[in-house]
């Protein structure tokens, strides 16, 4: 009995990893060998980049309230800590956007706490 290759399958799911491989450069592209492990790797590092943007934007939120702060003689911890004695729910995002575009708004928010 012959031996059954189910290639319209393998052929399928090749075709379908090397359509993720393009725009890579060389055989990365164009070899399903060379392919498969582009891909894999992309993915690894899509994955794992998901999670460090999440890091970066907090990191960069914190720098701009920090800066704005101290050009209103606060440290960043005092302003946080003094937030949450004050219970104002203003999550860091939103504080950073606020201290960038409008720093009236946040003199007065840090002027409201101390």
């Amino acid at each position: 009995m012959p031996r059954a290759t189910n290639a319209p399958a393998s052929r399928e799911r090749r075709k379908r990893v090397v359509q993720k491989a393009k725009g890579y450069r060389g055989r990365r592209s164009k070899l399903f060998r060379y392919a498969k492990d582009a891909t894999m790797k992309g993915q690894y590092w899509s994955y794992r980049d998901r999670k460090a943007r999440k890091r970066n934007f907090r990191n960069l939120w914190v720098v701009r309230i920090n800066a704005a702060c101290r050009a209103l003689d606060i440290t960043y911890s005092r302003l946080i800590e003094a937030l949450k004695k004050a219970k104002i729910e203003v999550d860091r995002k939103i504080l950073a956007d606020i201290a960038v575009n409008e720093p009236n708004t946040f003199a007065s928010i840090v002027n409201s706490i101390k």
